[in-house]
């Protein structure tokens, strides 16, 4: 019988908490994050969770976070206004004493990409690139059949931090022109506000929008909301291509709840990424995340069975 793990995704707006068993979610439990309160404040309602979830042969437990892992160590080493106070915490300890048994950590967008790679749109693949596209623009990275880390563990997982417009907007993170500054739905308010062309009408109801209302009304033939989806897919097609002259890979999977709406998304990046990459090994393959918002979920044996 295979082994149960627990895996914690701590996104900004929500934490998702799993229980997975032969490569399947089995059970959920939701919290709100409140990540700007820091980790610590949420301990209590994620050790709930967690032990109301964990089954006899619990085996591990394996937490996605929002910023930099050093891997090895199992600690948060930077984060970026989520869960601010996560390095000063240790974690392991943490899942030690509760549970007894061990823990491990790594970077949220790159557990996703290993969900996939292992159990989603990235089977079978050795060169892999993960775009996740939601408040923030999270990627993760595979390279030569391993999941890529770097000096510091930011290799492949700073994606939405490559620079698209050098003179363009500040990022939180401090940085100007991000990929997120300029395609992010945290920066949704400043793209509709700064897009030349959108009207008057539709910029004044900037702060009701969102990726679901923006492809909804473009779907009803509203042309605002399409300049803006539009303005939006360059954007993530520019990142793209960088991500493909940096890595080479034979696939990319974008994940986010913006693939639900895939159909008007990915011919569009597909052809404009397409018309811009230079592959002189030929096309790389873009397709939509198979696992949703359970990628990182079922990713956690992976870090038990085969990375330790």
């Amino acid at each position: 019988m295979s082994a149960s793990y627990i895996a914690v995704d701590l996104g900004g707006t929500i934490i998702k908490v799993g229980l997975v068993r032969g490569g399947k979610v089995i059970a959920t439990r939701r919290l709100e994050a409140v990540s700007a309160q820091g980790l610590q404040a949420r301990l209590p309602a994620l050790e709930e969770a967690v032990g109301a979830l964990a089954a006899d042969d619990l085996a591990g437990v394996a937490l996605a976070f929002p910023g930099i892992v050093d891997v090895p160590e199992k600690r948060a080493l930077s984060t970026n206004a989520k869960y601010d106070d996560a390095p000063s915490i240790d974690l392991e300890q943490w899942v030690r004493e509760r549970w007894g048994v061990p823990f491990a950590m790594d970077n949220d967008a790159r557990m996703a990409l290993v969900g996939e790679w292992a159990r989603g749109a990235g089977r079978g693949c050795d060169n892999l690139v993960m775009m996740t596209i939601g408040t923030g623009i999270g990627t993760g990275v595979v390279v030569d059949g391993k999941p890529l880390y770097g000096r510091s563990g930011c290799a492949g997982s700073l994606g939405g931090h490559m620079i698209v417009d050098y003179k363009g907007r500040r990022c939180t993170c401090g940085n100007v022109g991000c990929v997120e500054a300029h395609g992010a739905s945290f920066f949704l308010k400043e793209i509709i506000q700064d897009l030349p062309g959108v009207s008057d009408r539709f910029k004044a109801d900037k702060d009701n929008w969102n990726f679901k209302s923006i492809t909804d009304k473009t779907r009803l033939g509203d042309a605002d909301a399409a300049a803006v989806l539009q303005e939006c897919i360059a954007v993530w097609s520019a990142g793209i291509v960088n991500y493909i002259h940096a890595y080479d890979p034979e696939k990319v999977v974008i994940g986010g709840g913006i693939m639900k709406s895939a159909d008007l998304i990915l011919p569009a990046i597909r052809s404009r990424v397409e018309s811009l990459a230079w592959t002189p090994a030929g096309k790389v393959e873009i397709v939509a995340s198979q696992l949703g918002d359970e990628a990182a979920l079922l990713a956690a044996d992976y870090y038990f069975e085969k990375h330790e």
